[in-house]
């Protein structure tokens, strides 16, 4: 099996740290938008949207 040379180990250990450093970095930034705000709003709306639907199928449907 063949060693891995000193500059390879360390080309591998920066590739890793910058990956896991940047993942972090990224969840910081994504973490100061207010996501569950807009979620929430989306959910309303769909729910309001179903309701009406469902209205409208009960007095189509003749029972």
């Amino acid at each position: 099996m063949e060693k891995l040379e000193t500059w390879k180990v360390i080309l591998i250990i920066v590739a890793v740290l910058g990956y896991i450093i940047g993942n972090i970095m990224l969840l910081k930034y994504a973490n100061k938008f207010d996501v569950k705000g807009k979620i929430d709003k989306q959910l309303k709306s769909n729910e309001l949207e179903d309701n009406k639907k469902g209205q409208a199928e009960d007095t189509d449907d003749p029972k």
